[in-house]
């Protein structure tokens, strides 16, 4: 067992099961042995690898609708350039480097990295020990100082805790983590019903919800309403809300048990971007999307940006380019591909116009 599996068991011991929410922020967040505060994980010597570390292409453009969003807002100054769950700085690094094309955008922006991870935030500093721009980290979205804001959060809402809701005879009831006979964690069901939801499903349907994506969602939706700004979210995920079990948990590249090693996997599940959808609605924001990843990058010109790349490049180079290219656009679950599972969604201040990317 792991440092944290001995942890969880003892808590589990002593205080009864715990709620899957519990447990996936546990198995992320915890300060000693949580997988985001103990290690990188991105890139081919990690556990998985994001659209910024696959091309400069994709942070690229991402800078360019940021750009124009700013525009779109009016140009105003000062403006806050956020980015959720921030990686490596990878794709803030490229998209600071594009922003030096916009007139006036840089002048305008400061930029604030909300991360909780010491191991990441020291990566980053070191991404961006040269940026065009000091940086500023905070530990929560809420410590970003008040203005206008500009925010990207990629492959950031796919990482917070859901909780499960399954379908039994008696009516549904939530899924606990718990211990084994031999003391392995293992899922369970709590005896309590859930009398509140009434959602018509056959006996063993899972009903997936993320409360901590919502909350943040009318966060920042109730902030870009009352100070402007727009928020652009790219994560893997489903457009319409629907019943499934989308857990899963990644360790070198490779999906595992996800109570098999609490806070040595990666822990995610699919984004409900209609559920999020709602959320900003509820607050006053407009939403324009989701679409999916090829549709966006598209629209924006990725196929344009890769020929101009592979001009200037080496064969070898071309190839490279021709490869993220498909991986960021194309649709084979098989490959890996990005384009289709990936969605991308916008949410603004309400008097904002449609911006590029989100054209039918």
């Amino acid at each position: 067992m792991s440092a944290l599996s001995e942890e969880i068991a003892a808590m589990i011991l002593h205080d009864g099961p715990i709620t899957l929410e519990r447990y996936m922020a546990l198995c992320l967040s915890h300060p000693r042995y949580g997988y985001y505060m103990t290690r990188d994980p991105f890139g081919a010597a990690g556990d998985f690898v994001t659209a910024p570390e696959i091309s400069q292409m994709f942070g690229e453009l991402l800078g360019v609708w940021t750009s124009e969003a700013w525009r779109a807002a009016g140009g105003v100054s000062p403006a806050r350039l956020v980015e959720l769950g921030p990686g490596r700085g990878t794709l803030m690094s490229d998209v600071l480097r594009v922003a030096r094309i916009s007139p006036g955008f840089l002048d305008a922006i400061s930029v604030h990295l909300v991360e909780t991870s010491p191991a990441l935030r020291e990566t980053q500093r070191h991404t961006l020990a040269n940026a065009v721009k000091p940086v500023e980290w905070h530990a929560d979205f809420a410590e970003v100082p008040p203005g206008a804001a500009f925010i990207l959060a990629n492959e950031f809402f796919d990482a917070l805790p859901i909780r499960h809701f399954v379908k039994t005879s008696g009516g549904w009831r939530e899924r606990l983590v718990g211990l084994g006979v031999e003391g392995e964690l293992v899922f369970g069901l709590s005896e309590q019903l859930e009398t509140a939801l009434a959602v018509p499903a056959r006996e063993g349907s899972i009903i997936e919800v993320c409360p901590a994506a919502q909350r943040l969602m009318s966060e920042i939706a109730a902030r870009l309403v009352a100070e402007g700004g727009a928020l652009l979210l790219v994560d893997y995920g489903y457009r319409q809300t629907s019943l499934g079990d989308s857990l899963q948990a990644v360790s070198h590249h490779a999906y595992v048990d996800p109570l098999a090693a609490p806070g040595d996997a990666d822990l995610t599940a699919h984004v409900d971007f209609a559920a999020l959808a709602r959320a900003a609605r509820a607050a006053g924001a407009k939403v324009m999307g989701p679409v999916t990843q090829a549709q966006f990058l598209l629209q924006l010109g990725i196929e344009r940006r890769a020929e101009a790349l592979s001009k200037k490049a080496s064969p070898e180079q071309a190839q490279a380019i021709l490869d993220a290219f498909e991986r960021l656009t194309g649709s084979d679950d098989a490959r890996r591909q990005m384009g289709g599972l990936f969605k991308v969604m916008a949410v603004m201040h309400p008097s904002m116009p449609d911006l590029p990317g989100f054209f039918v």
